[in-house]
């Protein structure tokens, strides 16, 4: 036997084990959607070729989950899944969780180790990543992963390493963005200057048992129109508190509410949106020169390639050989 046939079948095993929801399996292929080696994406597009034939191919509702350092929403995402689980016997939650990363070893500080205590729960799956320095509050590969656990679970909860102007791309990944604040964690004007009051679709007003929630909750209340005079609809604010529960049922079903929708985004704007990122980041501005001048952008590359993939490989041979002219 061959070793592409004996990697095929093992990939196989992995894909039909992962599929019922084995957590190992799950790691396994988290780790190959992870792998930013060139070769790494054949096996990608035959992995989810697999989980297409096994009835797995159906996207998810992923749900975002943003907020600043210190507003808890770590704490409140552990509630909140605790609490969708509970409502619901049939459904499934994987929670990406992008990190800060170590500047010695480069992986996740803090990690799944501190957080998620509702891990033993088997409908759950958490898996923690590095942030790898980069912007848009996502790591390298959040889209990826985010590809491959849309396939396998209900519900994909997206938790940012952190926001503001610059980190803006869970807009793009998440069907629905949710930005959780801490009471008085900074007043009206400065959300505005740092961009942050323009990102989600709903607020979160975390640690409202503190005295100076209430506060904050009514004055985010009086200025959203202020910010986001445009909206034809309010904009939703709750209030919870991670350490009592307060309020998490109300969030809990307004996210199952959206979960029994469907997803909000486009398919092919998001795949054109991340693609582009990743010629950005990889090959810079001459890179995205080339996809928008030989290639036609980013929707053309990915449809005439046939997937996100095999444009990958389309558009390194193509710029390879423009650079070599």
């Amino acid at each position: 036997m061959s070793v592409a046939v004996s990697r095929d079948a093992e990939l196989g095993a992995l894909v039909e084990c992962a599929s019922l929801g084995e957590r190992h399996a799950v790691a396994r292929l988290v780790s190959l959607f992870q792998d930013r080696r060139a070769d790494a994406s054949h096996r990608r597009d035959h992995a989810l070729a697999l989980l297409d034939r096994h009835e797995a191919g159906a996207e998810a509702v992923v749900i975002g989950i943003t907020g600043s350092p210190g507003s808890g929403k770590s704490s409140l995402l552990g509630r909140l899944a605790t609490e969708l689980l509970r409502a619901d016997a049939e459904l499934t939650i994987a929670v990406l969780a992008i990190d800060p990363s170590s500047p010695i070893s480069g992986g996740a500080l803090l990690g799944d180790r501190t957080r998620m205590q509702t891990r033993a729960d088997p409908r759950l799956f958490f898996r923690s990543e590095a942030a790898d320095a980069e912007l848009g509050g996502l790591s390298p590969s959040s889209f990826q992963v985010s590809r491959l656990l849309s396939r396998l679970f209900d519900c994909v909860i997206v938790e940012t390493v952190g926001i503001g102007q610059s980190e803006a791309d869970i807009r793009k990944l998440a069907d629905r963005v949710y930005l959780v604040l801490a009471p008085l964690g900074g007043d009206e004007v400065q959300l505005m200057k740092a961009g942050i009051i323009e990102i989600p679709d709903a607020f979160v007003v975390n640690k409202s048992d503190e005295p100076t929630a209430a506060r904050s909750y009514r004055q985010l209340q009086a200025n959203l129109w202020l910010a986001r005079p445009f909206d034809a609809d309010t904009v939703p604010v709750f209030r919870t508190s991670a350490k009592t529960g307060e309020g998490v049922r109300e969030l809990s079903d307004a996210i199952a509410a959206q979960l029994a929708a469907g997803p909000v985004l486009d398919a092919g704007a998001r795949e054109s949106y991340f693609f582009e990122r990743w010629v950005k980041e990889e090959w810079g501005r001459n890179g995205l020169v080339h996809l928008r001048s030989r290639l036609g952008g980013a929707a053309a590359a990915i449809e005439h390639s046939g997937g996100f993939d095999g444009a990958q490989r389309v558009f390194v041979t193509s710029f390879e050989a423009a650079l070599g002219d």
